[in-house]
């Protein structure tokens, strides 16, 4: 699949079938798990807990791309982290102290990512963009599956792009929210990399779950030249699992 790669939403599946979905991405090439933590607080849902994140490792084999869209997020780091090598994004402006979240969720053995709903500005975070891994850019606002690409976060993910570049940071963008057929290769072309694939693609209704992975690799496979996407052949994605 080249740099691309697919993280898959997991609060998306379904859960009375959820070992049949695993095998499905296992087979299909997944790359990752992505779970989305909602705490009912800084976002108006609850979703997924600790208790499913060391489920699904202990199933798959697929590593865990852990969103936490909770405040207070220093406390539940310990408990998020119990599958080394997991990527965990938090959103900055939930803590006091973002550098010391970063350096927690290290210090925890997994791999700490920004994650960046559509109303924060990037100059407010240029200064933890060399402390992380990967920034998780969101185009819909937190909080529930299966909202419409808000207007404007295309041209954000090429500015952040620009600025992650312009800083010599070789990291990726991973993007959430509305990453449908139709939208796909224009968030490519905005320098996205990863990309957590919901209800409008993977998940899409009327098809079945082996179908829509084969069309995903297949649209990776067709965009996956450098006139087709934002950023040069090193993509930064290398250096994740």
């Amino acid at each position: 699949m080249g740099p691309f790669r697919n993280s898959v939403s997991m609060m998306c599946a379904d859960f009375l079938d959820i070992r049949s979905a695993l095998d499905a991405f296992a087979r299909g090439g997944v790359d990752y798990l992505h779970i989305d933590v909602m705490d009912g607080h800084y976002v108006p849902n609850f979703t997924l807990g600790p208790d499913f994140c060391a489920s699904l490792s202990a199933y798959s084999p697929i590593p865990l791309d852990i969103h936490l869209m909770i405040e207070d997020v220093d406390a539940y780091i310990p408990a998020f982290s119990r599958v080394p090598g997991s990527l965990i994004s938090f959103h900055p402006e939930t803590c006091r102290h973002p550098f010391r979240t970063i350096d927690l969720i290290r210090k925890h053995n997994c791999r700490p990512g920004l994650a960046l709903e559509p109303g924060l500005a990037i100059e407010t975070v240029k200064d933890l963009l060399p402390q992380v891994e990967f920034v998780l850019a969101m185009t819909v606002s937190p909080g529930y599956a299966g909202q419409k690409l808000i207007p404007g976060m295309l041209g954000k993910m090429a500015a952040l792009r620009e600025t992650l570049e312009s800083a010599g940071l070789d990291i990726p963008i991973e993007v959430d929210g509305n990453v449908s057929w139709e939208n796909l290769p224009a968030m490519i072309r905005s320098g996205g990399e990863i990309f957590v694939t919901g209800t409008s693609s993977i998940f899409e209704r009327g098809t079945s779950l082996e179908a829509n992975l084969g069309r995903l690799r297949a649209l990776f496979a067709s965009l996956d030249r450098p006139e087709g996407r934002g950023r040069p052949a090193s993509s930064g994605t290398k250096a994740l699992p």
